[in-house]
């Protein structure tokens, strides 16, 4: 994919198109989407932290510092994962395994991306910021992907936390501390992660069992599984909640994330309920969770102090 300044000159589209495709292809590898949701949690606790919008300066700079890192952490995950992604019917056509990118270029651009993040957030953020942010790089990929994810069925419970420090980064911009807020933000994101991801991986079972990756349906079953996740459901309607009694929401917060809440519980008992080898309600529960973090936190940000 490489394109000499010969061939560039010679042959000015090809060149352009070649370079376009390069980019497409290292955009994919930070895992655009799930980094879009990292974003908006991280955002969502500044506005919640600043009780409104705050300073566009530190705005900007968090979230460009957050990109990197989570996009830092995402490539080195599809360099270290590329083996399974091969063998998985749904990763099967990511960049590493259809040979689309350079597996060590992959690894240093990751590298890369998480230290222009970590001294960007440090020198123009604060160093709080910086290591909250270091801290769910370094949980991403050496906790969850070099060591639980192959390992332990326990892998999306505790590798949830992962995906649980943008929050923490976002309040720490704004505050230069850590808020009782932010924890339970984090502590949302934490007890979401197993339904969320266990509801995706009980209708892909035969990827994650062909990769030989021990997700929780594969070693312990669908019933276990959607076992535990009912009881998560229910430890997230509680942890929602739980931001009403800090005083900083109001009964409509309260009220409405104990529907929301509530419905997510509903999802996820229909879930259990089903025969094991029919997937609809596991389909729709799995749906519902990718509405359901983003309209909490949403709820979170109008809530403050009404």
């Amino acid at each position: 994919m490489y394109v000499t300044r010969t061939e560039a000159t010679a042959n000015p589209q090809s060149f352009i198109e070649k370079t376009l495709q390069t980019i497409k292809v290292y955009t994919a590898v930070t895992k655009p989407r799930i980094m879009i949701l990292l974003l908006f949690t991280a955002y969502c606790a500044m506005i919640v932290a600043q009780k409104g919008f705050p300073d566009i300066y530190i705005t900007i700079f968090t979230l460009v510092g957050l990109a990197l890192s989570s996009g830092g952490s995402a490539a080195i995950n599809m360099w270290y994962d590329r083996d399974i992604d091969a063998v998985m019917q749904r990763t099967a056509k990511r960049p590493l395994p259809a040979g689309m990118a350079d597996p060590r270029k992959v690894l240093w651009f990751g590298i890369v991306l998480e230290a222009v993040s970590f001294f960007l957030l440090a020198f123009a953020v604060n160093w709080l910021t910086a290591v909250f942010s270091l801290a769910g790089f370094v949980y991403y990929v050496f906790i969850y992907t070099m060591w639980l994810k192959r390992t332990t069925p326990q892998n999306i419970v505790i590798g949830g936390g992962a995906g649980a420090f943008p929050p923490l980064v976002g309040w720490a911009a704004v505050t230069g501390s850590v808020g009782l807020i932010a924890i339970v933000m984090f502590i949302v994101v934490f007890l979401w992660t197993p339904p969320h991801f266990w509801a995706l991986a009980l209708y892909k079972n035969e990827d994650y069992t062909r990769a030989g990756i021990p997700m929780m349906p594969v070693v312990r079953g669908p019933r276990v599984t959607k076992r535990q996740s009912v009881i998560y459901a229910a430890l997230l309607l509680l942890a929602s909640i739980s931001v009403y009694f800090t005083h900083d929401a109001g009964p409509i917060y309260l009220v409405t994330a104990g529907l929301l809440g509530i419905a997510f519980l509903i999802y996820n008992i229909m879930n259990y309920r089903e025969r094991d080898d029919s997937f609809v309600w596991a389909k729709r529960t799995f749906r519902f969770s990718v509405m359901y973090l983003p309209a909490l936190f949403v709820l979170m940000v109008f809530s403050m102090g009404h």
